[in-house]
């Protein structure tokens, strides 16, 4: 019989812990996500306080906002018109969470239900909040090829291309064009007709913007075109020839390299260097200027059958290592990717990309340190094998040597 109670009050031990476990497992869950409600937003506010009520009636793409509501905490996605926005749930309150709209918004393709839309998902439920999102005025980041012939097809790269009401190209009204879904990109035919060039400019619902360089401009800010600027630079050549390089605008120079060795930095050796002499790249009166507000830019084709794989181009003042600008658009995150061109494309270099340490090391840290008080310098453009892998070929046309304001 001793032994039958020691049995029963074991099995009721056992019982009571389990009982016991259980409630604290359950009581844990409702302390956590089970005791909490859906999410509630109750307005938008902007991220950085303005003076007087910060509270949004509508915002738009690429803006950091403030959502404020209720059980925000735990947040899995916060889509903004149906697309994922950025956000860090450690930052977040119950009762505030703050998030960045998605830069790209699809607006042409966006569902009509998801449209005007901010969708907030939880481990504890979800809602769904009215709110206009609009595309905001558009910008221009750069054309693919500012020199391109008329009839030539080219992209005018940017952001918020949507709802475009004009677009005029050096100064002609253009009446065919097509931008892409995602806002991006322009693209269009050279128009006839482009004299002497102009800027670009992008009219849509929201606002307008208008390049601050040319386009199909031969004069300003040019060092040399091997047409009629600087037409033999020391170390180069001139060629002409469409059928070696498709697209071209008149003549042009090609450097060349054959079975470098690593690390080969005989830049004067022939056809790896373009040597200009004294030219003003920034007039004296804007030697001030900030180092992004002007860029060294130029032309250049590569073709399929010798992809650029290693080297760089160096961009040298008075033939210095001083400071140097690298152009080198093989290279790419974790990798390597050969790189080629379809016809003829534009090389935007700012004066921001000047560093020391061949190009590698510390900004240099003004426009007058970079080129003197009077604004005006020589200019060098060397292929360099700068890495350790060997080169067997390299071959890249480039025309059009110049340095303008692009901001």
């Amino acid at each position: 019989m001793k032994k039958l109670n020691h049995h029963i009050k074991s099995y009721l031990l056992l019982a009571l812990l389990a009982t016991s476990a259980f409630i604290q497992s359950g009581c844990k869950k409702d302390s956590s996500s089970s005791s909490k409600g859906n999410p509630v937003i109750t307005a938008i506010r902007n991220y950085i306080a303005h003076p007087g009520d910060s509270l949004l009636s509508s915002a738009g793409t690429g803006q950091w906002i403030v959502i404020s509501g209720k059980n925000l905490k735990g947040a899995l996605a916060i889509n903004f018109d149906g697309v994922k926005g950025s956000f860090n749930d450690a930052w977040f309150s119950d009762t505030s969470a703050i998030a960045l709209i998605p830069a790209i918004i699809a607006f042409p393709s966006v569902p009509s239900d998801k449209l005007n839309t901010i969708q907030y998902i939880t481990n504890h439920g979800q809602t769904t909040f009215s709110f206009p999102i609009v595309a905001p005025a558009p910008t221009i980041s750069g054309i693919s090829n500012e020199d391109a012939n008329p009839g030539d097809s080219i992209k005018i790269n940017g952001l918020s291309f949507f709802f475009i009401k004009s677009v005029v190209y050096g100064g002609v009204d253009i009446t065919s064009y097509k931008a892409s879904n995602d806002g991006t990109s322009i693209s269009m035919a050279v128009p006839a007709g482009l004299t002497n060039g102009g800027p670009v400019m992008v009219t849509t619902k929201s606002g307008a913007d208008t390049t601050a360089f040319n386009v199909h401009d031969f004069v300003t800010g040019v060092f040399c075109n091997w047409d009629n600027i600087n037409t033999y630079p020391w170390g180069s050549d001139t060629h002409s020839s469409s059928a070696d390089f498709p697209g071209n605008n008149g003549s042009y120079n090609v450097l060349t390299a054959t079975n470098l060795a690593g690390n080969d930095f005989a830049w004067y050796n022939g056809g790896r260097g373009v040597n200009m002499g004294a030219g003003q790249w920034v007039p004296t009166a804007n030697v001030g200027a900030s180092l992004d507000s002007y860029a060294v830019k130029f032309e250049i084709s590569i073709p399929k059958t010798t992809p650029w794989v290693n080297g760089s181009i160096y961009v040298s003042v008075n033939a210095s290592f001083n400071y140097i600008a690298l152009y080198a658009p093989w290279k790419s995150a974790g990798g390597t990717t050969p790189f080629t061109t379809t016809g003829w494309q534009t090389v935007t270099i700012p004066l921001s990309s000047f560093r020391t340490n061949n190009g590698t090391g510390t900004q240099v840290a003004s426009i007058k340190d970079l080129l003197g008080a009077s604004g005006k310098a020589g200019m060098n453009i060397w292929y360099i094998n700068d890495g350790s892998t060997p080169v067997t070929a390299f071959k890249m046309a480039i025309d059009n040597i110049r340095v303008v304001k692009i901001k």
